[in-house]
């Protein structure tokens, strides 16, 4: 099934499938069950973050898969991140190989600066540190001299390649004027509540690969919110193409240039994110899609709003 699935090319040559599985939130055997069923499905790209506490489950499905020949390595991309406590130089290379070793393999595919901000090392583990009135600690490292320690991961070949995640405009075009490996990737919020196209243009002409997370906006049937997974407008669309709200949008977030990565653990509707690739969107469904968009954002990050590195203060 893979085979038909399209492949992005990054400014390295490398590339990857154009979708992922998400596995923020999913944890021990879940992680597991979820990314051996992604793998049999098709599924080529998974992304995780040492932060999701999740990277020996990944690493484990991801082990066995190979050695029941289904896939081999260099066919699997994984993504994963660097924590906010692991910003300071010298403890860039060491958060690598700790990652290394969850997974049990000798390199990852990308590895992303999760954050620009950074937060006070307490302890591999104390991964938000508070303060005695119980806030979050920030340090103040220059995330460009991050950049060059991830750098040095390529070259050391525990990494193919380097990103970012949550990166702004001003970010982004600083971390380019400074560095000598490109990222190839921003991983930002993307849905259509928050549809990110100015910064999806600014990547797209630097040749920075989106890939989108929260794509659909965290569904609770209960409110029915995301109004754009529940609204009769969207429904009306998804029955036209006989697809899903939920495939209706991931087919939107392709469209408009982004990779999206929806996280479920569910065997059902990750056989269902991932049959998207055989229809299209027109500019009427476009139209109803792109006026949900409110600028909202589900992950604020507010803690970390005295730092001068929080990406949301300005408009992208």
């Amino acid at each position: 099934m893979s085979s038909k699935i399209p492949y992005v090319k990054h400014n390295n040559g490398t590339q990857i499938q154009s979708i992922g599985l998400g596995t923020y939130t999913s944890l021990g055997g879940d992680c597991e069950r979820a990314t051996l069923h992604a793998i049999d499905v098709g599924y080529r790209h998974i992304d995780t973050a040492y932060f999701y506490e999740n990277e020996n489950e990944v690493g484990a499905a991801v082990q066995r898969k190979i050695a029941e020949g289904v896939i081999k390595r260099e066919d699997i991309h994984i993504t994963t991140k660097l924590w906010c406590h692991f910003h300071e130089p010298k403890r860039v290379e060491y958060a690598c190989r700790k990652t290394l070793q969850n997974f049990g393999l000798q390199y990852v595919d990308l590895y992303l600066m999760h954050w620009p901000y950074s937060y006070v090392y307490r302890g591999d583990n104390e991964m938000m540190p508070t303060d005695a009135k119980g806030e979050v600690e920030l340090n103040d490292i220059d995330y460009l001299d991050t950049w060059r320690e991830m750098e040095k991961l390529v070259e050391l070949g525990l990494t193919k390649s380097i990103g970012v995640s949550n990166f702004n405009s001003e970010q982004l075009t600083r971390l380019l004027a400074n560095c000598k490996i490109k990222p190839i990737h921003n991983q930002i919020e993307c849905h259509p509540a928050l549809n990110q196209k100015k910064l999806i243009a600014l990547c797209k002409k630097n040749d920075i690969v989106v890939t989108a997370y929260c794509p659909l906006g965290r569904p609770n049937p209960a409110e029915k919110t995301p109004n754009y997974i529940y609204d009769a407008k969207v429904q009306a669309i998804g029955d036209k193409y006989k697809k899903s709200t939920a495939q209706v949008v991931l087919r939107y977030l392709i469209e408009i240039g982004t990779i999206p990565l929806p996280k479920s653990s569910n065997p059902k509707r990750i056989e269902e994110n991932f049959q998207i690739f055989d229809f299209q969107l027109d500019a009427e469904d476009h139209a109803i899609l792109d006026s949900y968009n409110t600028g909202e954002r589900l992950i604020p990050m507010t803690h970390a709003i005295k730092s001068k590195n929080y990406p949301f203060n300005i408009e992208f």
